[in-house]
Formats: structure tokens, sequence, C-alpha cells
């Protein structure tokens, strides 16, 4: 799963690249030689400049020796490079010294740079860690881009996990985006968690998550730092054992859209209130059971995908374009992810979320809960009556 919008460049604590360690070198040979070839006009001065430059490529060692090589050329007249006084090489030679002195300081905040970078990607990865190719009998494909540059999570979030009563997924988008979002990100990550192992019902899974927000919410109020009021919006889904179809919840949220070959459909889900405003009261929220033919695909995705903007302002018409990017070689999720680039004309400002989930075509020797198998022991529900958990099959 690749979450990040730019890989970390040389500026941000990583080595840098060839080319950086071979300017400064490639400059002092044209400037030699150009004064070589020119000795009317001077040019030998502008080597001066080099070592600052080499500062930001070489550690203190070398940019010292760049700078001593420097001196020499300029210091020594029968070069023909230049010729300097004694003031002008006292000069050089503290442009030099001031260089070593960058380099070194350089040096060492690129390493504690890469230190935090290390320590903060190993926080963020535990929140949300990439989504397995396979869960139980279900297909996974996951994208992730956090708004926020420089970092992997942002104020959307998804899991797929594997519990007692079938394999759950999670989309959902908190308020607001970045870092200030990964502690509610996390929060509801751990409820649901939680709930996968615990809660027999899809709809006392997504209550869970409520009451979460509901006491993050009183806790941020009694508290003497203020806290805004934390609300999400989620897609929960549920693929239980043995049965072609898909159990749905939604809180607010988007709906999941059904690749079926090349048709696309919008899931009818009924929506209930997002989590964390205390709107959906004592009553469970409504499941709806979605029967799934051998090859479906569901798109579950976070509104920073389909509110994302072109140019001239319209929306990215997910639905109208999952046709054409559904054979992709890069897979579903890629395939999105390029076209809104595309689309966009460098990307959406949200965090973005794909979950891409599907049952597998027939079943694989020793798979005994893909869609179309005889339901285990104990398991009597047909694929294609009602769910018997709260929804009707809808489309």
């Amino acid at each position: 799963m690749r979450r990040r919008r730019e890989e970390p460049g040389w500026l941000h604590g990583q080595p840098p690249p060839r080319w950086a360690r071979f300017a400064p070198a490639v400059a002092l040979v044209v400037l030699a030689l150009a004064q070589r070839i020119t000795p009317d006009v001077e040019l030998g001065y502008f080597l001066a400049g080099l070592p600052p430059v080499a500062a930001f490529a070489y550690g203190p060692a070398g940019t010292a020796v760049f700078a001593g090589l420097v001196l020499v050329l300029l210091g020594m007249p029968g070069l023909g490079i230049a010729h300097a006084r004694g003031s002008d090489l006292a000069t050089v030679a503290v442009v030099g010294l001031l260089s070593v002195v960058i380099a070194w300081v350089r040096q060492r905040r690129d390493a504690q740079l890469v230190s935090v970078r290390t320590v903060a990607e190993a926080a963020q990865l535990a929140v949300l860690p990439p989504v397995p190719d396979r869960v139980g009998p279900v297909r996974c494909a996951g994208l992730y881009r956090a708004a926020q540059r420089g970092t992997l999570v942002g104020g959307d979030l998804y899991d797929v996990r594997a519990g007692p009563y079938g394999v759950r997924a999670l989309v959902g988008d908190v308020q607001g985006h970045g870092l200030a979002a990964v502690g509610t990100v996390a929060a509801l990550l751990g409820a649901f968690r939680e709930g996968v192992l615990d809660d027999p019902e899809l709809a006392e899974v997504a209550a869970r998550l409520d009451r979460r927000l509901l006491a993050d919410t009183a806790s941020s109020v009694d508290s003497s730092v203020k806290e805004p009021e934390l609300f999400a919006t989620a897609l929960l889904l549920e693929f239980p054992p043995g049965l072609g179809l898909v159990r749905m919840v939604s809180c607010g949220h988007p709906p999941a859209l059904l690749l079926r070959a090349f048709t696309v459909s919008e899931v009818a889900v009924e929506p209930g209130p997002p989590l964390g405003l205390g709107l959906a009261g004592p009553t469970l929220a409504t499941v709806t059971a979605v029967p799934l033919l051998p090859g479906d695909r569901l798109l579950a995705h976070t509104d920073g995908v389909t509110e994302a903007r072109d140019a001239a302002g319209h929306f990215y018409p997910l639905a109208d374009r999952l046709p054409a990017l559904a054979g992709a070689p890069e897979g579903l999720a890629g395939a999105v992810w390029r076209d809104l680039l595309a689309f966009t004309e460098g990307g959406p400002r949200d965090d973005v979320a794909l979950l891409v989930l599907s049952l597998p075509d027939r079943a694989a020797p020793g798979d005994t809960d893909g869609p179309g198998n005889t339901a285990g022991p104990g398991n009597t529900e047909d694929p294609a009556a009602p769910a018997g958990r709260g929804g009707e099959p809808g489309a």
C-alpha cells in the first residue's frame, strides 16, 4: 500500500543525489578551464562561492578538502586561475571555514531529522498499518494519501479485520485532516478492532464507534484544554462466512460503488447520522445486505476523492470514470489515484482513502468460506435470502 504523496528528498534528511555531489566539482573544473581560455576576463574569483555550495552536498571533511583546493587554485598565480592577494585569500579562507561549520550543522540536523522521521513513520504505521492483500476469504487493496505533506496518516482511515463473525472492514473520515486528526483516527480504529472481536452485530460495532467519539468529546470538554467537537463519517462492511453477500452500515458516509464486470452502480444503503454527534440514540443503525456475484468488486472511498476539483471547479466523477479504469494493470485503487492526479493537475487537497474489496471468483482448495460454497456447520443462511441481522438485500 502506497501512502506517500512524494518521497522525502535530499533536503529532508536523505542523502543528496549524485548530481548535487558532482555539481561543485564540475563547476570548479568549468571555471578553471574558462579562466585559462579567456585570460582577459577575471572568472577565478567565482571559485570563492563554491565551498558554501559544497557544504550542502558534502560533510565537514569533504567541504574542508574542497575549500582547501579552492585556496590552492586562487593562491598560486602560476596556475593562471587568479591573482589573489593576501587579504583576498584570507576572505576566501574565512568563507571556507564557515562552509565547514555549515556542513557540520547540516549533517547533524540531517541525522536528527532521519531519526525523528523514522520514529514518526513507525508511530503512524502502528496507527494505520498497511492492508494485507487478503483477509480471510476477502481480497483487499488499499490506497491512502494524506493531505498534509510529510505525513503518512491524516483524517481518513480504513481497516480490514477477520473475527468470529466474519471479515469486517471500516472506511471513515474524521473531522479535519493532518496530524490534528490522528488521535481521533487512532481512537476509532481501536474501537473498531475491539468490535470486530466482541460485537456479533455490525450495527453494534457502529454504536461502539459512536460511543467512543462521544466519550472523547466529553473528556475534552471537561478538561482545561478546549477541543473542537469530534465527529466522523464511516462505512462499515461485513462479509459473513460462507455467504456470497456483504452487509453494510453507513454513518453519514459516501456510499460504496459496486463494480460488476464493467458496470458501476452505487450501493443503496440507508444513511445514518455521523458518529460522535449523539444523534443515533438507542436505536441501532440499519444494516443493508447486498448479494455478491463472482468477480464483483466493492470500492469504498472517502469524500476526498469525489470532492476533488479540476481547474474549472468540476467535481471528480468517480462513478463515470470507474469502468474505464477497471482493467488497469496497476490495480483499481492505483488507477483511480493516477486518474485523480491527472484530473486535479497535482492531486486533491484533502485526505484520500480507497479500499477495494472482493470475494474470490471460486473457492481455492481447502477454502470453505468463499462464495458458492456450502455453509459450514451451524450456518443455515441462504445467500439469496434477506440477511438475518437487520437488512434486506439491495443493490
